[in-house]
């Protein structure tokens, strides 16, 4: 390791001679300025120093004007001030000013060298603390940079999950194909209507995705009945949400959307199912999630009945606030302008036919 360089400022030769000697024999490398204003050229032109030695009372630049340039311009250069007893008051408002230490003339090698040594001391753990600091900023910054490519690579994982529990769902319920899709749009403009929080949207329309997921544990017999269902049916088919619930509860990343699940058939008075929850007793999710519901189910062609208006749909849901449905969220909704709804529709529509596109032309490249 190479020795550390200082430089001597001193207007009188024989003090920075002596200075020079004391310091060179412990092994310092030392250079030598006459005045402030070289000094000032030397650390200018290049050259590096881990200390400097500066007389107070200069011609030209004194110790004072030294300082406060090379404090300026080299912060990391400890500075010590060799001044007589009668400067002493000048020394320490130098200190205040940035100087490190000062040493008072004459003074005894060993006064010398201490404090040099501390002087190099503290430099040494300023420097290794700022490396640190910008290390422990780029070592952050990386993990930081590695943790969003993670969540990011985990949420596509999620988001491919769900498409296949969605896919899943619509072949084994072929008649309600889109609806997954739509209801959740539906969910998510009147959640962002209601200015929630995005990660509390994103729960949401997980769970309005995955209400019916619970529907893939219900006997085909049963789901597909084409004539209405009898009493011990229902009570098989009101089973679903159930299903559902334990199906995503034990999944980390559904486990909030798992109880928007197993609430999406409750009512706000009470007469739902499964647990005959009431008012806010019911998820906020859950109490947005059967407005899009019941919207899609009104303006979707159904076996039993072919779709109705928009107007016939929005009438209904206002009928049913206070009943069915959180009046706070009914109003909320009804802000919402009309064309969103076709547009939403549409734009699932064009989805839809996209995938169909896309597998029948894989079908027939395959074959």
């Amino acid at each position: 390791m190479s020795a550390d360089r200082i430089l001597i400022v001193d207007d009188e030769e024989s003090i920075r001679e002596i200075v020079s000697s004391m310091l060179t024999a412990a092994s310092y490398q030392c250079r030598q300025a006459g005045s402030g204003v070289q000094a000032l050229a030397l650390l200018e032109s290049g050259e590096k120093f881990e200390l400097m030695l500066s007389d107070l009372m200069m011609p030209e630049l004194d110790g004072i004007g030294l300082l406060e340039r090379t404090k300026e311009k080299f912060p990391e250069m400890p500075v010590v001030m060799v001044t007589a007893v009668h400067d002493i008051s000048v020394a320490l408002k130098a200190i205040r000013n940035g100087a490190y230490d000062y040493l008072l003339k004459p003074f005894e090698r060993d006064q010398l060298l201490a404090t040099v040594r501390r002087a190099l001391e503290n430099r040494r753990l300023k420097m290794e603390n700022r490396a640190y600091q910008l290390n422990l900023e780029t070592l952050v910054a990386q993990r930081t940079e590695q943790l969003r490519k993670a969540v990011s690579s985990l949420e596509k994982s999620y988001d491919i999950t769900l498409e296949a529990l969605g896919g899943a769902l619509d072949l084994k319920d072929a008649e309600t194909e889109g609806h997954s899709k739509r209801v959740t749009a539906f969910t998510i403009e009147i959640a962002r209507a209601m200015k929630l929080p995005k990660d509390d949207v994103l729960v949401i329309a997980r769970g309005a995705f995955l209400h019916d997921i619970g529907k893939m544990a219900i006997p085909d017999a049963i789901l597909r009945k084409p004539g209405p269902l009898n009493p011990a049916e229902v009570a098989i088919m009101r089973e679903h949400c159930d299903h559902g619930y334990h199906m995503l509860k034990k999944i980390p990343f559904l486990k909030e959307a798992a109880e928007i699940v197993l609430s999406h058939q409750e009512h706000y008075d009470g007469s739902g199912y499964p647990r005959g929850l009431k008012g806010d007793q019911i998820p906020l999710g859950a109490r947005i999630f059967s407005i899009a519901d019941t919207l899609d189910a009104i303006i979707s062609d159904r076996p039993y009945r072919p779709a109705q208006s928009l107007t016939a749909a929005l009438a209904e849901i206002e009928k049913w606030s206070g009943r069915q449905f959180d009046p706070e969220v009914v109003k909320v909704f009804l802000t919402i302008p009309e064309t969103i709804w076709d547009q939403l529709r549409k734009d699932i529509e064009k989805q839809i036919n996209r995938f169909a596109y896309s597998a029948t032309a894989s079908a027939r490249t395959s074959s």
